[in-house]
């Protein structure tokens, strides 16, 4: 078991923390402890994952904090079995042309990479779902290979467009819905990472597996078309994790 810090996160929320690294035993943890609450009839509000913490959100004020963390830590300790739960590897079309990657060449300058390179390296990856958040359907990927760390921009632009895709820092993520941000674009997919109309909007969650597939300029708007038609399937696959 991890070594877990414990801090009380303003008056409604508890923040427990595990070592600071992004890895998958670490992810594991996270989501074992998050099953074991939500299972043992604690009564919380939500639940909030982080690369290394998970934030317990409760309805009303906490009185006692030193009695809730002592309740927390025990139902941690537990052997309670958590339950399978099925994960997917998911193929997601994205075109890498100029149009969309707007950030393309500064990447390629600063990083010593030819453009094609850039792109190689990006879509043969296999990326893990960690969390999902800024904004509804953003995925936090890890697994972003070094040769592509770039740092945010230090302007952020006003607006990006949904679908883009983006390397902040060490990950790499896509913009589910119009919006400003700093990260260096890429490229773009024409599919949709939320979308309220769907009884689940995100159609991806934690630990789910993500490849980029390149596409071409033309079977990105040809796929584009058959997503606003609501005729495109998308590939996913059992994963093996």
């Amino acid at each position: 078991m991890h070594q877990l810090q414990f801090k009380l996160f303003g008056e409604k929320a508890i923040l427990i923390e595990w070592f600071p690294e992004i890895s998958m035993s670490v992810l594991n943890g996270i989501l074992d402890f998050q099953s074991k609450i939500a299972t043992n009839n604690y009564p919380f509000l939500e639940t909030i994952i982080g690369y290394n913490s998970l934030t317990i959100l409760y309805s009303q004020k906490i009185v006692n904090y030193e009695n809730e963390v002592e309740i927390l830590k025990n139902i941690y300790k537990s052997d309670f079995q958590i339950p399978n739960k099925s994960n997917y590897f998911w193929e997601i079309p994205v075109c890498y042309d100029a149009e969309f990657g707007l950030d393309l060449k500064e990447i390629s300058i600063k990083n010593n990479l030819s453009i094609d390179k850039i792109v190689t390296i990006h879509s043969e990856t296999i990326y893990t779902v960690f969390f999902i958040g800024f904004l509804p359907g953003f995925l936090y990927l890890a697994g972003l290979n070094p040769q592509l760390f770039m740092d945010r921009k230090p302007n952020p632009r006003l607006k990006i467009d949904k679908g883009s895709v983006g390397i902040g820092g060490k990950q790499t993520g896509i913009y589910p819905l119009n919006s400003p941000g700093g990260w260096n674009i890429i490229g773009k997919t024409p599919l949709l990472f939320f979308d309220s109309e769907n009884e689940i909007p995100c159609f991806a969650t934690t630990k789910d597996q993500i490849k980029f597939i390149p596409i071409n300029i033309k079977e990105f708007y040809e796929i584009q078309e058959s997503v606003a038609n609501r005729s495109y399937h998308m590939i996913k696959k059992q994963s093996n994790d």
